[in-house]
């Protein structure tokens, strides 16, 4: 088969599994990565492991065919073994576990605990209290951008709701705009800024070209454009249409423990800034022509995640102490932090096998000549249009930003781009949000959890996301001209 069928029919796997078969997305990844894998022929897979220059290096005088040493030596091996397509498959989801494993799981950890200790409704109260009411919006915008690094975007919302209904319910207006505040922020963050599982695995696919520091950077940065845009959407839907307030019980801004029992600020912005700052200053430092072993060290990804990690523990701790079993509450919060976290690993490193697969199939080679004498330019809306209709067809942001990445990332790194690659990723974190319809379970969490209806959601929630997007597709082609970083 041809790579650009080979293309097709991985993402058709993909795509029917999770739709029609409701298959868990890992499942549907690796039976993918599988098929493409098993039907890629033997000469496409040496093609697209070899190098430009090592390729054109070692042909024989028959031009396209191989060298017979190297055919013969995989022969052998086929022989010996009918699934050697299995293997190939497994070593690139270890590969791929072994990048975003560790990172991950400490992020999830540093989510639970934030949760757990108080720590992520003291920054969402503290912001509130700071910018006011007239500025709630921005305040549930920003508490949602920062809490979405490390949580979840489902969990941020589940927190932030009750906050929204309970003060719609205290003021009677603006149920609206305060939902698609939170929606805008956390949103945005999910799709743009490590060590959520999608920008994490994107970056990770172009290997150093892109590295996490600089995808957070670049992150944040875009952040400001699109969740900007996005609150300025939702103050004109909120004028534009009024969504009725659900009768429900329970919904205020009070909780179990009072605000005077919540960990100081510092503490609770802490495991989030760290893996920001130590990271963020090490890739500066870095592009400055700096090499400071003990910054080297503190900023590697692992090694920030860790120490992020060990803080929210601690916050935890501190704010359990005293109170009744705290060495089983902090285990147990634990506990759940990784197990919600190995799910989230098993389906990157899924993706990040299947996009492998696609990279040996040669359709980056494929590609880039059917680019062949077009402006490099032109690759950032390739980016954002494969993964919006990758996002559109299936529903899931996360399986959209990392099946386009394997598709993108072996033809960046095969061409002579006039600008930095971190601008196709980005380009990819932002089609990950067109459209959000009725095969995303996040549209169906949105509208349940805030009592409006699909059409309600769609009108509101959905062409908020799109005006986020191509705003953000704008000001990383406008940066990609002005800015090329290279």
């Amino acid at each position: 088969m041809s790579s650009v069928s080979l293309l097709l029919l991985g993402m058709l796997i993909v795509v029917i599994s999770i739709i029609w078969l409701r298959w868990h997305p890992f499942i549907s990844l690796i039976v993918a990565a599988l098929a493409v894998a098993a039907l890629t022929p033997v000469q496409s897979v040496y093609e697209a492991q070899l190098s430009g220059s090592q390729l054109s290096g070692i042909q024989g005088v028959e031009g396209d065919s191989l060298p017979l040493d190297l055919l013969q030596a995989h022969t052998a091996a086929d022989s010996k073994s009918k699934t050697w397509f299995v293997s190939r498959v497994m070593d690139a989801f270890g590969q791929g576990c072994g990048g975003i494993a560790l990172v991950i799981a400490m992020a999830a950890i540093i989510g639970k605990c934030l949760l757990d200790s108080g720590g992520a409704r003291r920054i969402v109260e503290s912001l509130m209290e700071r910018l006011g009411l007239k500025r709630t919006p921005i305040a549930f915008a920003a508490s949602a951008f920062t809490l979405g690094i490390p949580v979840f975007f489902d969990t941020v919302f589940y927190l932030l709701i009750p906050l929204a209904k309970a003060l719609a319910k205290k003021t009677g207006k603006d149920y609206l705009l305060y939902i698609l505040a939170i929606v805008a922020g956390a949103t945005m963050a999910h799709s743009l800024v490590p060590p959520t599982p999608g920008p994490l695995t994107v970056a990770s696919f172009f290997g150093e070209q892109v590295s996490i520091g600089s995808m957070m950077l670049g992150g944040l940065v875009l952040g400001l454009f699109t969740v900007s845009s996005g609150i300025l959407y939702a103050y004109i839907a909120n004028r534009k249409w009024t969504v009725t307030l659900p009768v429900e019980s329970g919904d205020s801004l009070e909780s179990e423990e009072s605000s005077s029992e919540l960990p100081a600020m510092g503490l609770s912005i802490l495991p989030i800034l760290l893996p920001v700052v130590l990271i963020g200053s090490q890739t500066i430092l870095k592009s400055m022509g700096h090499d400071i072993a003990v910054m080297r060290f503190l900023g590697d990804k692992n090694i920030a995640l860790l120490i992020s990690a060990a803080a929210a523990v601690f916050l935890l701790i501190r704010s359990r102490w005293g109170r009744g079993d705290s060495r089983n509450d902090v285990r147990s919060s634990i506990q759940d932090a990784l197990a919600s976290g190995g799910v989230i690993i098993l389906i990157t490193a899924a993706g990040s096998a299947f996009g492998a697969t696609l990279k040996d199939t040669g359709i980056a080679q494929h590609i880039s000549e059917a680019m062949a004498g077009k402006a490099s330019f032109w690759l950032i809306p390739v980016a954002y249009l494969t993964t919006a209709l990758i996002r559109t067809a299936q529903g899931s942001a996360t399986v959209a930003m990392i099946t386009a990445g394997g598709m993108i990332a072996p033809i960046a790194l095969q061409s002579e781009l006039s600008f930095s690659a971190l601008y196709l990723a980005l380009a990819i974190g932002c089609g990950s949000k067109p459209v959000s319809w009725a095969n995303d379970s996040g549209f169906w969490v949105i509208g349940r959890m805030s009592g409006m209806s699909p059409l309600e959601t769609f009108r509101s929630v959905s062409v908020m996301m799109i005006v986020m997007s191509l705003v953000g597709l704008g000001v990383t082609m406008l940066g990609a001209l002005l800015i090329p970083l290279v």
